[in-house]
């Protein structure tokens, strides 16, 4: 039986029991009505008309108004007769009435109008009774049928609540359970509903697309494996290490060369956790550190792990690579593991070791001869070995410059190996922040006079000591000074500010030059950048040794700049509290 044809079978059965029972009570019901007016209509209103007659029979009926008020009752009596007999009592009532009238004293004629009367009173009395007999009966009866076909009802609809929704549910449910069966790949699950109806059909397609899924399952196994085992060669025959973690962080897979440079083997890890595998090895211990972090910095700036492999010193650079997927029929993306890659930097570490050391050792080797050129330079300049002209002192001024420059740039270039090479010699004590700003003002005060730049400064009173290495960062002033003139306009103001800030002391230099388009302010501190455009000296190599310099004394240094309307360079060091 289709499910359909069920469900309108069970709706147009309740239907015909509701109207049905409504029918039966509404017969039943007026039955009871029409029983209750025959008795009110007639034999209540006889006794009611019989009861006036003897009040005014019992008065003075020789007084006009009793005499009009029993013709009244009388009359209407007559207009109610319903029973047999009553009506000879009613005429009875009226002759000897009349006969009463021509002699009121006549006690006879008064003793038998007041038994009529009785008679009269008895007789719808005994019909008042008789019908309130059946009025009951019916009630009776009404209450029987009404509840024998109520009860009839209930049991019917009672069945029907009971049966009707686990026919439809119980299939729905077992339907939905198979298919997460088959959703988990569980494709031997069937269904089996002994029905013709639509849930019939259903089971039936349900199963045959199982079996074909399994079908198909089955045929592509081989073709699975294959596919994995050239994914784990490929893994193994990877020159870089390579660790697999599944979404609980068991390791799934690690390729010959993480084994080699973990010392691991791969029967002792595989399928392990690897926080228990970390708890006795270092490496591992230190790939996996991110992992857990609760909100791990993944483009953060690392540096290089140093790891013994291929029997020397190598450097490796780590990355984690989450793998997430959109399941078929879902729309949020799932974690399902991570992947651990090391790339082998050794190479490109010795060679950039390798560059540091020759621009180190060529930057020393030029400091001698330009410092030569400069000490020549200054004895030309000497009146006592001979006076120079006019064009002879501009060619001089002009090699003076360019040897400054020359100098300068070598200066940097021996800073910027320090940096690379880790070699930062710093002497960190509590040092007087004024002193170190007056000492850098008055390295740029020539310079600012030449442009007639005013410097202003600004430094809040019961400033605190910087824990600094005075020399550095006094050098990292001088440079941002030195810029700040550079890109200032002529007779233009600069300020230089000093104060105590989240207990670090911050020193802030403010032009009011052309200042930085957004999109260079990120890259602002990278080496050997320049902002596009601008044609004037340097190397791009001050910002980037400023940073390393400040950073290597735990401080930081930023830029704030709008566009056309000046920059602020903000150094922060610790700053020493007294307790």
């Amino acid at each position: 039986m289709k499910i359909k044809f069920k469900l309108t079978l069970a709706v147009g059965l309740l239907f015909v029991m509701i109207a049905t029972l409504t029918t039966i009570s509404a017969i039943y019901i007026n039955r009871l009505s029409v029983d209750a007016k025959n008795i009110i209509k007639d034999n209540y209103n006889s006794v009611s008309y019989s009861r006036e007659m003897l009040i005014a029979l019992n008065n003075d009926i020789s007084r006009d108004i009793e005499n009009k008020r029993f013709l009244k009752y009388i009359e209407k009596e007559k207009n109610t007769i319903t029973e047999v007999g009553e009506k000879e009592l009613a005429n009875n009532i009226e002759h000897n009435f009349n006969l009463l009238q021509k002699n009121t004293n006549d006690s006879a004629l008064i003793q038998n109008i007041r038994k009529d009367i009785t008679d009269v009173m008895l007789l719808n009395m005994q019909a008042i009774q008789r019908k309130s007999a059946v009025a009951e009966e019916t009630a009776k009866n009404s209450i029987i049928i009404i509840s024998v076909v109520g009860t009839f009802c209930f049991l019917i609809a009672f069945t029907l609540l009971v049966n009707l929704p686990s026919n439809i549910a119980n299939p729905i449910s077992e339907l939905t359970n198979s298919i997460k069966q088959i959703a988990n790949k569980n494709y031997s699950e069937r269904v089996h509903f002994e029905s013709s109806s639509e849930f019939g059909d259903l089971a039936k397609s349900f199963n045959t697309m199982a079996q074909k899924l399994q079908e198909y399952t089955s045929s592509n196994l081989e073709k699975l494996l294959m596919s994995k085992k050239r994914i784990e060669t490929l893994i193994n025959n990877m020159s870089e290490p390579v660790i697999g973690l599944d979404e609980t962080k068991n390791i799934l897979f690690i390729n010959n060369e993480a084994l080699k440079i973990s010392g691991l083997k791969g029967e002792e890890v595989i399928g392990k956790p690897v926080q228990d595998i970390a708890m006795y090895n270092d490496l591992i211990r230190s790939l996996i550190q991110d992992l857990f972090k609760p909100n791990p910095l993944r483009d953060e700036k690392k540096q290089p792990l140093k790891i013994f492999a291929n029997n020397k010193e190598s450097f490796f650079e780590k990355e984690i690579i989450p793998i997430k997927i959109t399941p078929t029929g879902e729309d949020m993306e799932k974690h399902i593991g991570d992947v651990i890659l090391l790339r082998n930097v050794t190479t490109y570490k010795e060679l950039d070791l390798a560059k540091t050391n020759f621009i180190g050792t060529v930057s020393h080797e030029f400091k001698t001869p330009i410092a030569s050129i400069k000490m020549s330079l200054q004895l030309l300049e000497n009146e006592q070995i001979g006076t120079m002209n006019a064009e002879q002192k501009e060619l001089v001024n002009s090699i003076k410059e360019d040897t400054n420059r020359l100098l300068k740039f070598t200066g940097e270039l021996l800073n910027m190996t320090q940096v690379e090479s880790g070699s930062i010699h710093l002497e960190l004590q509590p040092s007087d922040t004024a002193e170190i700003i007056n000492y850098a003002l008055n390295t740029v005060k020539q310079t600012a006079e030449q442009k007639q730049i005013r410097v202003v400064l600004k430094i809040a009173e019961n400033l605190p000591k910087a824990m600094a290495d005075k020399e550095k960062t006094a050098w990292v002033i001088t440079n941002l000074l030195t810029n700040a003139i550079r890109y200032s306009h002529e007779n233009s103001i600069i300020t230089i500010q000093a104060i105590e800030s989240n207990e670090k002391v911050r020193i802030s230099v403010i032009d009011s030059g052309q200042g930085i388009a957004p999109e260079y302010l990120d890259k602002i501190f990278d080496r050997y950048f320049r902002v596009p455009g601008i044609k004037k000296e340097g190397t791009g190599l001050g910002l980037s040794i400023s940073k390393e310099f400040i950073e290597a004394q735990g401080g930081s240094i930023t830029v704030e700049s709008e566009f056309g309307s000046g920059s602020r360079f903000n150094v922060e060091l610790n700053s020493v509290q007294i307790i």
